[in-house]
């Protein structure tokens, strides 16, 4: 009788690892140990087996290959499947979905990098160590980074000096410090600066030791701002202020340096502490002051250029960097009241040599005592501040030499008095009768009308000595009170006094009343 097993459970052949079985006495494969279990979001390995145009197949061990669309092989957009991987390359990637719609396993090889780029960033920015990348994008400010993340390398810390065309790092392998990490927000900020520094740091030291100042050295431009330029020493830079570039006057160091220069400078000073040094540039150069004084001697002619008018005369440039005041009082043989109607900059005239003075670096030179030389008169246009301050100058009454004012005699008419700041018109008392008060003018007391023959104190404007009193008919001299006009007084009047007019005079003292 022949017995039928039913169910039979297979059995792991030894030596097999578990990969075979053997069933109902058959050797088999097992199938199910070379599966690996796995859920979603974890990575897995595999070894990629097809390459399309829009996706990659990789075994993972499963029972079904792996799909990695071609969005999901790298941050860089819009990449060619065949440039990120190649056959038969080992790959790991991140579990997104086990079975799609389609029942395909669905990976991600960028996810994947990710994970394994964040832990990695992290770790590299809490030791410092620096982290290496490549160029996959230029964009407005700075470069973009693979690290497996999008790092952001600003452009101002590509380089310890300013880098002016960033194209050139497109597709490099750069080193950089992680200075910022935000992992909420995807967000890393890179320093390539920081990275060479520390490369530099220790050639700096040696190179601050080496220098002395006096020494001249050679180095190139690194940088030109308006204060001066930097030099860069083999890895320290140095500074030329502007008024060590050059002799003469320079408006921008631009004028004669450029960016990539190679110039010999002379060692001004280091301070060794802060890592700082001072360069000078002209001193590495003829120094026109010390041709003058060697080549010229007092009372020589020679001609030069007017580079500059001011009010108490002219410089006039006679070398390169080297220029002598003309005073107001050596540019003519005439009197001139303004150094432009004689010179003005830019023109050719020759000039004799008054006095060198050699400490002080300071030439006086003159024109007027050149033989045989006329300078022509230039016209001088007003600025409109001139031509309007001129206009109100000439509204003004001259108030010079103003006649006399005679009194009046008694029971005539007096003398219309100037109005003084505004003033209100006095009227002429009768006789016997009390002055009216006249208004207080700058501050002076009221003046009463005097007896005959009595003498009266003028008001005190500016230290005018006492007048008497005149006799009828008699004529008195006004005093004079700060060029005051004074007006003459009128004839007898018929009729009964007028009301007077005013005229204005700041200033002036009023008349006395009969």
């Amino acid at each position: 009788m022949n017995a039928v097993v039913e169910n039979a459970s297979p059995k792991v052949v030894e030596g097999s690892g578990g990969l075979l079985l053997e069933v109902d006495g058959q050797i088999v494969p097992n199938y199910d140990a070379t599966l690996h279990p796995f859920e979603e979001g974890e990575v897995v390995t595999g070894h990629v087996v097809r390459i399309d145009q829009d996706e990659v197949l990789v075994d993972i061990g499963y029972k079904s290959e792996g799909v990695i669309p071609a969005n999901e092989l790298s941050i860089r957009k819009s990449v060619d499947p065949h440039d990120e991987v190649q056959l038969g390359e080992e790959v790991d990637a991140l579990v997104l979905t086990k079975e799609d719609q389609d029942g395909r396993l669905i990976i991600s090889k960028k996810r994947a990098r990710f994970e394994k780029a964040w832990r990695r960033i992290e770790a590299a920015a809490e030791s410092g160590e620096p982290v290496e990348g490549t160029v996959i994008e230029v964009v407005k400010g700075g470069l973009i980074i693979d690290l497996g993340v999008r790092g952001f390398l600003p452009a101002s810390l590509v380089d310890i000096r300013r880098v002016p065309n960033l194209d050139e790092y497109m597709g490099t392998q750069i080193e950089c410090k992680v200075i910022e990490l935000n992992r909420s927000r995807n967000n890393v900020v890179l320093s390539r600066r920081a990275v060479l520094e520390e490369e530099r740091k220790e050639v700096r030291q040696q190179i601050l030791d080496r220098l002395e100042p006096g020494q001249v050295v050679e180095g190139q431009i690194s940088n030109i701002v308006d204060f001066g330029a930097f030099v860069d020493l083999d890895g320290i830079d140095g500074l030329i202020h502007i008024s060590e570039l050059s002799w003469s006057h320079v408006n921008h160091p631009s004028q004669i340096l450029e960016i990539g220069q190679t110039v010999k400078v002379k060692v001004l000073d280091i301070d060794r502490d802060r890592q700082r040094i001072s360069l000078g540039l002209k001193q590495t150069q003829e120094d026109p002051w010390q041709r003058i004084v060697n080549t010229y001697n007092i009372g020589d002619e020679l001609e030069g250029t007017v580079t500059k008018v001011v009010t108490f005369g002219a410089f006039v440039e006679i070398l390169d960097g080297v220029e002598g005041l003309v005073h107001i009082s050596e540019l003519a043989a005439h009197h001139v009241e303004n150094p432009r109607e004689v010179v003005q900059p830019g023109d050719e005239i020759r000039i004799k040599i008054l006095e060198i003075d050699s400490e002080r670096r300071r030439l006086s030179l003159s024109a007027k005592r050149v033989e045989g030389q006329v300078l022509p008169l230039h016209p001088i246009e007003l600025s409109d501040e001139d031509a309007e301050a001129g206009e109100a100058a000439a509204e003004v009454p001259v108030l010079d030499d103003a006649p006399p004012v005679e009194a009046p005699a008694k029971g005539e008419a007096a003398a219309e008095v100037p109005v003084l700041d505004d003033a209100a018109p006095v009227e002429a008392p009768a006789d016997g009768e009390a002055a009216a008060e006249v208004p207080v003018l700058d501050d002076a007391a009221p003046v009463g009308t005097p007896a005959d023959g009595e003498a009266v104190e003028a008001p005190e404007l500016d230290d005018a000595a006492p007048v008497e009193a005149p006799a009828d008919g008699e004529a008195v001299e006004a005093p004079e009170l700060d060029d005051a006009t004074a007006e003459a007084a009128p004839p007898q009047a018929a009729e009964p006094p007028a009301e007077p007019t005013a005229s204005s005079a700041d200033d002036a003292a009023p008349a006395s009343g009969a």
